[in-house]
């Protein structure tokens, strides 16, 4: 699936199963909603955070997807094409960390 195939999808899902959009606003809140569970599993599965009881059921993928659907709702709402920008974005940093990274003495292999 091609991302612009993914915005289509997911705005076909909002207009029939999802009825309308909710607001922009109630949408960026949603998103940093997700972006936190997505947080939560991160420092339980690979940071210093134990697992809770109410965490075992909890699916990164699943959760990472949710981020996806709510940016591309968000997306979708404010007339932004994702491939566009991220063609764009990728050649902003293509240019702007051309050799900070190379050159970058903590990324070198010890």
């Amino acid at each position: 699936m091609t991302i612009q195939q993914a915005q289509q999808l997911v705005d076909n899902w909002i207009k029939t199963t999802g009825i309308r959009y909710f607001n922009e606003l109630t949408n960026t809140a949603i998103l940093m909603e997700e972006v936190g569970e997505v947080a939560r599993i991160m420092a339980r599965q690979y940071g210093e955070q134990s697992f809770k009881k109410s965490d075992t059921e909890v699916n990164l993928a699943d959760e990472m997807a949710d981020v996806l659907f709510v940016l591309i709702c968000l997306a979708n709402q404010t007339g932004i094409d994702l491939t566009q920008a991220l063609e764009k974005n990728l050649e902003k940093k293509s240019i702007r960390d051309a050799d900070r990274h190379r050159d970058n003495e903590k990324l070198k292999p010890k």
